[in-house]
């Protein structure tokens, strides 16, 4: 235990030494790595996924606890879906106040985007249903527990359509078939 105390103070200490791309000493969050993961975002959901995956190999309570907080919080959103909408809302202004910048750029990409599926939405169907097959393929528990999200909110849209935003515009108002 003490051995890896101190690893982990050595690691901390060398860090800005060995700093990739000549990065600066305290260049904050989006310095060479976020402009890496914008150039190959596969690539770094994948360094990410393997460094997830070794750190659970190293420390399995760790990984453990992670699992069940995070479990724990998706129940609570679940429950509470306004809590959490509200709570992101205010994470996201926080993080706008701290970096105006970074929050315009991804604003834009958003437009962009919502611009592009407006022009062809056709196009943002396949690639949508392409996400959720991968999605699905990697990970099917969830996959399922998407499907039967869906299908509840289709039976409520079936009850009562007041509730539901009309056909076009967003998640059918009906089932598909």
């Amino acid at each position: 235990m003490k051995m890896k105390l101190m690893m982990l103070v050595v690691a901390m200490v060398a860090m800005p030494v060995f700093a990739a791309d000549g990065a600066k000493v305290g260049e904050g969050p989006h310095g060479p790595r976020h402009e890496a993961c914008k150039a190959d975002p596969a690539k770094c959901q994948q360094e990410r996924k393997a460094y997830r995956e070794k750190m659970c190999t190293e420390n399995p309570e760790r990984c453990k606890e992670m699992k069940a907080k995070a479990e724990e919080r998706r129940e609570q959103c679940k429950a509470d879906p306004a809590k959490c909408q509200q709570e992101r809302k205010a994470y996201r202004e926080k993080m706008c106040a701290e970096n105006p910048e970074r929050c315009k750029e991804m604003k834009g990409r958003m437009e962009e985007r919502h611009a592009q599926c407006q022009s062809d939405p056709a196009k943002c169907r396949q690639e949508r249903q392409a996400q959720r097959e991968k999605m699905c393929a990697e990970n099917p528990e969830r996959c399922k527990e998407m499907k039967a999200r869906a299908e509840e909110r289709q039976n409520q849209c079936k009850a009562d359509p007041s509730k539901c935003r009309p056909q076009g515009q967003g998640a059918p108002a009906q089932p598909r078939s």
